[in-house]
Order: C-alpha cells, then structure tokens, then sequence
C-alpha cells in the first residue's frame, strides 16, 4: 500500500504520530499559565464586574441588583471627574516631564560626562538618579510630607532664605497641593527612564557619534538627529508603562495628603479604595475600578497598535 492510499474517510493524511504525541507536552507548558491567568485576573476582574451591578456593604450583608446603576451615577459624580481631571496633572509628573529631562540627562550623561570625565561617574550619576525607585513609598512619602511642610519643611525654608515673603501651604491649600503631588512625583519617577535610556544608548554604534563630531556636530544636532531616532523603542516602553502607572496613582495621595484638602488631590484609584473600605459602597468602588481597567487597557491597546504601524512603516 502507497503513502498516497494512507488517507482519512476526509480525504486527508493522518498528523505523523511524533506531531500527535507532542500536543498534550504543549499543553502542559500552557496549562500553569492558563491556571495562574484565571486565579489572578480572570476570576477577580469578573467578580469585581458582578460587584460593580449591585449595591453592597461588604461582609454580610445583603446584595442588591441595580445593573448599571453605579455606572450611570459615576458619570454624574463630580467628585469622579474631578479625580479624572486630577490624573492629568499624574500625567505630566510621571510621563511627560521624566521621560523629556530622561532623555536630556541620559544623552548628557553618555555622551558628555562619560567620554570627559569618566563613565564611573556618569555610572555614580545615574544610580543617584535611580536612588529613589527603590526607596519604600512609605519613606518616600514621609521624607516629602516633611520636605512640604508648612512651617518647618525645608522646600519652604529655602525658599524663604531667597526672599520669598510667604511661601505657599503645599499640602494645605487646595489651589497648591496637587502641586506638591507632582514634585515628589517627578522626584520618584525620574530615574527609571534615564537608567532605560542610558541602557539602550550603549547599542548604539559609537562610530555614528564620531563620524557627526568629525562632522562638527553639535551635541544638539547629535541628540535630535541621532539619539532621538535610535530611542524611539524605549520612549514608546517608558511612556506606556508610565501612563500606566499614572493611571493607577494610589500610594503619594494617601500619605500626603489623603485626597485632600477638599477633594483637591483625589484620584481614581482613591477614589475607588475610599468607597471601598471606608465608605462600604462596595459595588460603586468596584465601578470606578472597572471604568479605569477598561481605559488602560484601551490605552495600551491603542499605543501598541500605534507602534506596529510606525515600525511597519
């Protein structure tokens, strides 16, 4: 009997016995995955879905069904918009101001420092920058509550030693406190994209920054016409996981300020522990973390689908 009359009652040859044996091994390399996607993600996302269609207390007591009523209130809660409003100053603390002083310091750092005074320093440097990552939030967040303290606090005693008259209340006033979330924002975030960047600088052909400096390239030339262009991968990197982290800002706001004073510094991911334990309006604090899952994931959706596009191209 030929190869060619080996056929299924389909027409078709039967999978080689090796390819048949093989498919259960894959699934079992898949398996703990799947399992670990359904206990971390999948099973608390959808009852974090049901707990968003019912009014709920905790513990308890009674569940009831309201459907979309949390979400149809959300849309008219000011205090929600105001958070929302609120991320955008996030925005520019964590994404656009670090990633643009990273990008100068990170060039600054490689193709200055290091070639003329040496790359231990610009290492020492960059690990400086990087210090605050890996501080607890905790420390972060005390050792900043004292630098913006009022009375005592050395940001207003510098200030004060320059001539300024009557510094403002940093976390006191509700004008000037969301102000204060970002410096010590921008402090924490900075180091992570100039570690990122100086990293990816070292791929770079060397000889690319001698031939423009036998050119007579400026630094300014090099950095908007070299550096730029070679980053472009972890400014897309740096920029999705900081938006991200933008997004979900928890940690700053309950130490310093606790979304106050007057709601001025609330944020969605306070706003949503708030109705969570300590207003036990479960289902509402359950919306609230569903509408702002729904719009990171649209986000790093969109920003991946972008980047495909722009490296087709």
């Amino acid at each position: 009997m030929t190869a060619s009359a080996v056929t299924t009652r389909g027409g078709r040859a039967p999978a080689p016995p090796r390819e048949r044996s093989e498919r259960p091994r894959y699934w079992a390399y898949l398996a703990p995955m799947a399992a670990g996607f359904l206990i971390i993600v999948a099973i608390p996302l959808a009852m974090n879905v049901w707990f968003s269609l019912h009014n709920w207390q905790g513990g308890a007591s009674e569940m009831t069904w309201v459907g979309l009523g949390n979400y149809v209130e959300l849309m008219q809660d000011p205090t929600f918009w105001q958070s929302f409003r609120n991320t955008l100053y996030m925005i520019v603390a964590i994404v656009v101001v670090p990633t643009l002083v990273g990008l100068l310091l990170a060039s600054v750092l490689f193709n200055l420092v290091a070639p003329r005074v040496g790359e231990r320093t610009a290492a020492f440097l960059r690990g400086s920058y990087y210090l605050p990552q890996i501080l607890p939030i905790a420390v972060a967040g005390f050792m900043w509550s004292w630098i913006l303290d009022t009375d005592g606090g050395a940001l207003n005693a510098v200030l004060t030693a320059i001539g300024v008259a009557s510094p403002p209340d940093w976390l006191g006033s509700a004008d000037v406190a969301i102000y204060g979330i970002m410096l010590m924002l921008i402090w924490l975030q900075l180091g992570y994209p100039v570690v990122i960047f100086m990293a990816a600088l070292g791929r770079v052909d060397p000889s690319i920054y001698e031939a423009a400096d036998v050119d007579g390239a400026s630094w300014w030339s090099q950095f908007t016409r070299i550096t730029l262009p070679e980053l472009k991968p972890e400014i897309f990197i740096v920029t999705l996981t900081a938006l991200v982290g933008a997004l979900k800002v928890f940690a700053p706001i309950l130490i310093l300020t606790g979304g106050g004073p007057e709601g001025s510094t609330v944020v969605p991911s306070y706003y949503a522990y708030r109705n969570f334990f300590e207003l036990s309006r479960v289902g509402y604090g359950a919306a609230i973390s569903n509408v702002m899952a729904l719009l990171i994931l649209v986000i790093a959706i969109g920003m991946l689908v972008f980047q495909r596009r722009a490296t087709d191209d």
